[in-house]
């Protein structure tokens, strides 16, 4: 019996030290903002009156996280009635509110919805890619591009690459 005892207490220290090794590898900066992300998103829903499990929660609990989140920001978006409205770099401070920049609040839906699906969600329920929060972030991105005067221009794919990877083909006029 002491035999067993100790194969057990050697398999459990191995285990463990197992276990150690793996909560000490360094996560990535993407996954511990994701964790980070995911526990803030969790907080935020136990702290609802009545508290929310994550079964119950919809698109409409994150579209509140996302406003809510708003008052943490730290890009100035001027009001329509701002004499700074529309200009990228005014040249006095204004009482305007200080918001989520539109670029942040992407990435963290991008990173919910990952957390979501690796917690056991699925993606047919996910709540954080509903069309009512592309919808939401699309509004962000247009409301701040207006009131910073800065136009969001989508980044084209580079198809020069793939041309010039390819070896010329001579013309028929340098063939004659």
């Amino acid at each position: 019996m002491s035999t067993e005892r100790l194969n057990d207490s050697a398999e459990g220290s191995s285990r463990s030290t197992t276990q150690k090794q793996q909560q000490a590898a360094p996560l990535s900066r993407y996954e511990s903002q994701k964790r980070r992300d995911w526990n803030t998103f969790g907080q935020y829903l136990r702290n609802q009156t009545p508290p929310v499990s994550l079964p119950q929660c919809n698109c409409n609990h994150v579209l509140d996280f996302l406003r809510y989140l708003d008052q943490f920001g730290k890009t100035k978006v001027h009001l329509h009635g701002c004499v700074f409205f529309g200009q990228p770099d005014p040249p006095a401070p204004c009482t305007c509110p200080l918001r989520q920049a539109w670029g942040s609040l992407d990435a963290l839906i991008g990173r919910l919805r990952a957390a979501y699906e690796e917690h056991g969600g699925s993606s047919e329920t996910n709540p954080f890619g509903n069309g009512a929060i592309r919808v939401y972030l699309r509004e962000v991105k247009e409301c701040q591009s207006k009131a910073r005067g800065i136009p969001y221009k989508k980044k084209k794919k580079k198809r020069n690459q793939i041309k010039a990877e390819e070896p010329a083909k001579p013309s028929k006029l340098q063939a004659a």
